[in-house]
C-alpha cells in the first residue's frame, strides 16, 4: 500500500457540486472568528473520495507573545473524535479478526468488571453508550497514575441498569482503549498507529505530539497559567499520560479527511483503494442504530446518527448521514447518500468553554447540502 498516498483533489463542478454554495459554507468561519466564537479553524470537504474545497482562516494561538496564522496543515486537539478515529476502529478491526463480538461480556476480558449487574455489559453496549456507566467523573484531581485511574474506571458502579437508556459516557472508551490494547498486545497508541493511521497515510495524526511540532498545533484552553498547546486538553486523558480511548488524539483536516473517505468507500483507503482498513460489513455495522427504543437516541456503533441528540448534521443531510464532535471544536460527518464529507476543526475552547460552535456545524452543514446539483 502506497503509505504517502493523498487523496484527489477536484473543483467541485467536477463532482457535482456549486462552488459558489460551497463558498458560503466556508466563509461561515470567517463569521464566526470575526465574532470572536473561534480564534480560527479548517475545513474540508469532499465527495467520492475526492477532495472538493479547503478553507483555513483565523489563529491556532492568540496570547500575549504569540499570535499564529492557522495554515491547511494545522493540527487540532481531536477530542472524542479519538472515539471514532481510534478506539473504534480497532474494535471494528477486532470483530473482523474473529478476536471478538459484539456480545462479549466486558468481564470476560477484566474480571475486576463486575457486581452491580456489570457482568451484563457487552462490547456493544460500550459502543452505543447503553452500559450503564455514568457520563463523567473527575479521575485527574486525585494524583493518581495512569493504572490507577484504569482501575478505577473499571471499578466503577452502573449509574443505572444496563441497556435501559442511553447516556453518553467518556468510560466506555476508556474501557474499549484498554480492551483493544489488551487484544493486540501494545499500548493503545501504537496500535492505532500501526492498524489505522499509517494504512491510510495518516503522518500528522496520534497522540502526544512531539514538542518539535509545537508550531504547527492549535492551542487550547488556558489552564493553570499557561495555554494548553500540544498536550491533550481533555484533563482525564492528561491524567492518563495523553493517551486514552476516549479522547488524546491529534490531527489535520487532511487526516481527517483520509479517515472519512475511509468509511464512505466501504473500509477501503479511498487515496488507492489497496487493502482494507474494515471490512464493508463492519462499516455497514457500526453506522446502523442500536437505540431506537431510547428516548434522544440515535446511536451507531461509535456514530452519532440523523437525530441523536448529538447530531450536528444540520437539517439538509440524508437520514443516512452520521459523524461526530470533539468539545474543542472538531468534527466529521459523512452523507452515503450524497458521498459527500465534511470536517471541521476549530479550537473553539481557546476563548474559553462558554464559546460554542454548535450553531456553527449545523449551518455548515446545510450551506454543503445545498450546495449539490441535481
Amino acid at each position: 500500500m502506497n503509505m504517502d498516498m493523498a487523496l484527489p483533489q477536484a473543483a467541485p463542478e467536477q463532482l457535482g457540486i456549486n462552488g459558489d454554495k460551497l463558498q458560503l459554507a466556508f466563509q461561515l468561519l470567517d463569521r464566526e472568528e470575526e465574532a470572536g466564537e473561534i480564534p480560527g479553524g479548517v475545513a474540508i470537504v469532499g465527495r467520492k473520495g475526492t477532495i472538493i474545497g479547503t478553507y483555513a482562516v483565523g489563529h491556532s494561538i492568540i496570547s500575549d507573545d504569540t499570535k499564529l496564522k492557522v495554515t491547511e496543515d494545522t493540527i487540532y486537539d481531536c477530542a472524542s473524535l479519538t472515539k471514532v478515529m481510534a478506539t473504534l476502529p480497532l474494535i471494528m478491526q477486532l470483530i473482523d479478526r474473529g478476536e471478538l463480538r459484539l456480545r462479549d461480556p466486558i468481564t470476560r476480558f477484566f474480571p475486576e468488571f463486575s457486581g452491580n449487574g456489570k457482568e451484563e455489559v457487552t462490547v456493544k453496549h460500550l459502543l452505543s453508550h447503553t452500559s450503564g456507566l455514568q457520563a463523567f467523573k473527575d479521575l485527574h484531581s486525585h494524583g493518581w497514575t495512569p493504572e490507577q485511574i484504569k482501575a478505577a474506571v473499571l471499578g466503577e458502579g452502573l449509574s443505572h441498569s444496563c441497556g435501559s437508556s442511553y447516556a453518553y459516557s467518556d468510560f466506555n472508551y476508556i474501557i474499549l482503549g484498554e480492551l483493544a490494547a489488551k487484544l493486540f498486545s501494545m499500548p493503545l497508541d501504537e496500535a492505532a498507529n500501526r492498524y489505522v493511521f499509517e494504512p491510510l497515510g495518516m503522518h500528522d495524526t496520534g497522540y502526544c505530539p512531539a514538542k518539535e511540532l509545537q508550531s504547527r498545533i492549535a492551542a487550547t484552553e488556558f489552564m493553570d497559567g499557561a495555554y494548553r498547546w500540544g498536550e491533550v486538553h481533555d484533563e482525564n486523558a492528561w491524567a492518563m499520560g495523553g493517551v486514552s480511548g476516549h479522547a488524546g488524539v491529534f490531527s489535520t483536516a487532511r487526516d481527517v479527511a483520509k479517515y472519512a473517505a475511509m468509511w464512505l468507500n466501504h473500509g477501503k483507503p479511498a487515496a488507492d483503494g489497496l487493502g482494507h482498513v474494515l471490512s464493508s460489513a463492519s462499516v455497514a455495522a457500526a453506522t446502523r442504530s442500536y437505540t431506537e427504543d431510547k428516548v434522544n437516541a440515535n446511536r451507531g456503533l461509535g456514530w452519532v446518527l440523523k437525530g441523536d441528540v448529538w447530531d450536528a448534521s444540520g437539517d439538509l443531510f440524508s437520514s443516512q448521514s452520521y459523524g461526530h464532535t470533539g468539545f474543542t471544536g472538531t468534527s466529521v460527518w459523512m452523507d452515503p447518500q450524497s458521498s459527500v464529507f465534511a470536517v471541521l476543526l476549530t479550537n473553539r475552547v481557546h476563548f474559553g468553554r462558554e464559546k460554542s460552535v454548535v450553531r456553527l456545524r449545523d449551518c455548515f452543514h446545510n450551506a454543503i447540502a445545498s450546495s449539490f446539483e441535481p
